[in-house]
């Protein structure tokens, strides 16, 4: 019996076969050709190539394996992104730092155990793989759009990486003014970054209308608690020109938007969940030491009440932020460039989603967690110390 055979037979029995039994009887079959194993990774190789094809990325399938099966399975799938990617096409900045957010090749692999059941994880696997549904595509170019120009191969800004600085220290600082006085200064940079960005779009092509098109990428918004965390991750990229959009059964968001307002939002809602649950733990120690037991209602409603709270204050940041640099700002059209960007989002979001729905928030119902994550939101002090000043 050649080898393709039995991979084939195996495949019509356990990914297309219903029955109780079909997936050990398959498991056994490959159990017992290990001259098989080679042409069994190849197929699993296809399969990510054609995850690729319907709008997955890497981060996207170790996402949903992570949720729907098992730390083996997540390690499988790991293991056949980094064997495909040597045979697929470069693809940009954000899909390289999802390769190298994978684990390294030797923690990659999967420990071997009995031949029968690393062919039974395979399949299981490979049965998922098969069934992913087509994604809206975010790369450039894709669906027959123009590329986006300039940004791609570009390394990281000087602003950026002084973002990425301060929300770290803000992260890791045990003083809470401090804390305070990093989230200002890094929000502050954000609006002065995005308004540079959009202002230099404009002149490279010497006029109001950027050449530059929006982009989009997906951020897990992972469970538990996920319907306040998507509402977060709303709100900031609400404040910084961004749309997003929430895929609950797949656990993302996908957020729509110019590229350094993207970088923007990935960095500023990432800080903030970091922030927002630190918070909340030490908020819940003291409702424990009180008597309380409530936990997960009162780990809901707080983190609700930080993602409405945060997201009012930055919106006004937003607003402040915007309205000083359109006062001081030397060219005339940086209103106009803003206002072209915000319709070119809002156009790009309708192509990509011609239909969503709205959800209302679940579960927030304990005043004590609302009040607490409140509080919480306006420690962690996303915008200015004071209004900015015209001029």
């Amino acid at each position: 019996m050649s080898t393709p055979s039995t991979v084939d037979r195996a495949f019509e029995t356990a990914l297309y076969d219903t029955a109780a039994d079909a997936l050990d009887t398959a498991a056994s079959l490959l159990a017992a050709d290990p001259a098989a194993d080679a042409e069994l990774a190849r197929r699993g190789e296809e399969f990510v190539a054609t995850a690729w094809r319907r709008g997955w990325q890497p981060a996207d399938l170790v996402r949903i394996v992570r949720r729907e099966l098992d730390d083996v399975h997540v390690r499988l799938v790991a293991a056949l992104i980094r064997a495909q990617a040597p045979h697929d096409r470069a693809r940009g900045p954000r899909w390289a730092a999802q390769l190298d957010d994978l684990p390294d090749a030797e923690a990659t692999a999967p420990p071997r155990t009995d031949r029968f059941s690393h062919a039974t994880a395979v399949l299981e696997l490979y049965r998922l793989l098969l069934r992913l549904p087509g994604l809206e595509p975010l790369e450039a170019g894709a669906a027959g759009e123009a590329p986006r120009r300039g940004r791609e191969n570009r390394p990281e800004s000087r602003a950026l990486a002084r973002i990425r600085a301060l929300l770290a220290k803000a992260e890791a600082t045990g003083y809470p003014e401090e804390a305070e006085a990093l989230s200002a200064k890094a929000q502050e940079l954000m609006a002065r970054h995005s308004v540079d960005e959009a202002l230099l779009a404009a002149q490279a092509q010497g006029s109001a209308t950027s050449p530059d098109t929006p982009g989009a990428c997906r951020i897990g918004v992972e469970p538990p608690y996920e319907q306040a965390k998507a509402v977060l991750l709303d709100a900031v990229a609400d404040a910084n020109h961004c749309r997003a959009v929430w895929n609950e059964p797949f656990g993302f968001s996908t957020v729509v938007g110019f590229e350094a307002d993207l970088e923007a939002v990935e960095l500023l809602y990432t800080s903030l969940l970091v922030q927002a649950e630190a918070a909340m733990t030490k908020a819940e120690a003291g409702q424990r030491a009180g008597g309380r037991k409530r936990t997960k209602t009162f780990r809901q409603s707080f983190l609700a009440a930080y993602a409405h709270r945060a997201g009012t204050r930055l919106r006004a940041a937003a607003e402040a932020a915007t309205e000083a640099a359109a006062t001081g700002a030397a060219d005339a059209n940086l209103l106009p460039v803003l206002a072209s960007r915000e319709v070119a989002v809002t156009d790009r979001v309708e192509r990509m989603f011609p239909q969503t729905t709205t959800a209302r928030l679940r579960g927030a119902a304990d005043a004590a967690g609302w009040t607490e994550g409140t509080r919480a939101a306006d420690a962690a002090r996303v915008g200015h110390h004071r209004p900015l000043k015209r001029g």
